[in-house]
């Protein structure tokens, strides 16, 4: 297949994902509204843009060689018999087992780039936005997308649940980015919706809302996790207060353009990245 053939294929997958999302997350959102506030943002236009970069440049070009070198790498220190034990694992169990795993590594990823400020001037893009909805879940550099991914992809094909010669399309691998991707957009979506003890379990707005508020430095660094808030529990950095957040962004300064968020994090020192936001050292003192 064409470059040219490729690229239609995924505008097209594309434009049908972000309409099945919208059917779903716009009448949600006006319904059940946790913030209220117009549904066109002023950076609605450059988070639609956000989704169409990285769909079509993270999952199949700056993803894929450093699963390929993830691949071989495993498949040369684990044993071969390790992993024919594993594949015989029921779907199910392999696929329970992925996204605890997948969420762990997740975790790790999520935080490390939080406390690095070379990474953190990536992540500050999605920080960036002062009022959450499902579309800030397309806010992110793309390197900084594919890292958040490949950490919790690497637990998954370190522990055998990918089998050799297997890809993209193998049923755990397929199962997991379109759970983690489809819930993705759920804890960011603008509802006000609370789900009693299933927050200490599940990942759910409130929870993930936390991790996006700018009230107070102290409330910095919390709720990392993906999927499963018990993570956070497990590592010290689960908060569910009792109310919503007041304020959300972050105090590192981000361009407004999708173009200035795509360049600005190559030409910034990381001192001048981290600013007074999450993570950085006025803010937690790491």
């Amino acid at each position: 297949m064409s470059s040219f053939n490729i690229v239609l294929q995924d505008l097209l997958r594309l434009c049908t994902w972000l309409l099945l999302l919208a059917l779903v997350f716009v009448p949600l959102e006006r319904l059940f509204s946790q913030q209220r506030g117009p549904l066109w943002r002023r950076q609605s236009l450059t988070d639609l843009g956000w989704y169409f970069v990285n769909g079509l440049l993270v999952q199949r070009w700056v993803l894929a060689l450093p699963l390929i070198g993830l691949t071989l790498l495993v498949h040369r220190i684990v044993p071969a018999a390790w992993h024919e034990w594993v594949a015989q694992w029921p779907l199910a169990v392999r696929l329970g087992a992925a996204l605890v795993v997948g969420d762990i590594g997740a975790y790790w990823g999520h935080r490390i780039i939080h406390e690095r400020p070379l990474l953190w001037r990536f992540h500050a893009v999605h920080h960036s936005a002062e009022r959450i909805d499902w579309l800030v879940n397309t806010r992110a550099h793309p390197l900084d997308m594919a890292l958040m991914r490949f950490s919790g992809m690497v637990p998954i094909y370190v522990i055998g649940l990918v089998p050799q010669g297997s890809g993209a399309t193998e049923p755990v691998v397929l199962i997991y980015m379109i759970t983690g991707t489809v819930w993705s957009y759920f804890v960011h979506a603008n509802v006000r919706w609370r789900f009693g003890f299933l927050e200490q379990l599940v990942a759910t707005p409130f929870f993930h809302h936390w991790h996006h508020t700018n009230d107070r430095p102290e409330l910095h660094d919390r709720n990392y996790a993906a999927i499963f808030p018990w993570i956070d529990r497990m590592f010290g950095t689960l908060y569910l207060p009792r109310d919503w957040p007041q304020r959300y962004g972050c105090d590192t300064p981000v361009a407004p353009t999708l173009l200035g968020q795509l360049t600005q994090p190559f030409g910034q020192t990381p001192a001048a990245a981290t600013g007074t936001g999450p993570s950085s050292p006025a803010a937690d003192g790491r």
